[in-house]
């Protein structure tokens, strides 16, 4: 049997990496995450994170869609190939 780390969460990355967020989110491959609804606010993947001051600065940054009607926040590329993108060791 393959056994997989523990899943972690946008809390508990926001805390070790001190990211500073008031709402951080987490998704392991980045991709899919609920909308922000605090900020400053993060996106967290098992490998670093992106941060946006605002929410008007989250729905205009290229390569983010955000989803209303569903609360969802879509990254088809996945967050680590967004510029602003902070790696992080695991």
């Amino acid at each position: 049997m393959v056994r997989r780390p523990p899943e972690t969460s946008g809390r508990k990355l926001n805390k070790k990496w001190g990211i500073g967020a008031q709402h951080a989110l987490y998704h392991r491959e980045g991709t899919w995450f609920h909308v922000l609804e605090r900020f400053p606010g993060a996106l967290c993947d098992p490998h670093g994170f992106i941060q946006f001051e605002s929410k008007q600065a989250l729905k205009n940054y290229p390569g983010i869609v955000i989803h209303e009607e569903t609360n969802t926040t879509r990254v088809s590329s996945g967050i680590a190939a967004l510029r602003d993108y902070v790696r992080r060791e695991p």
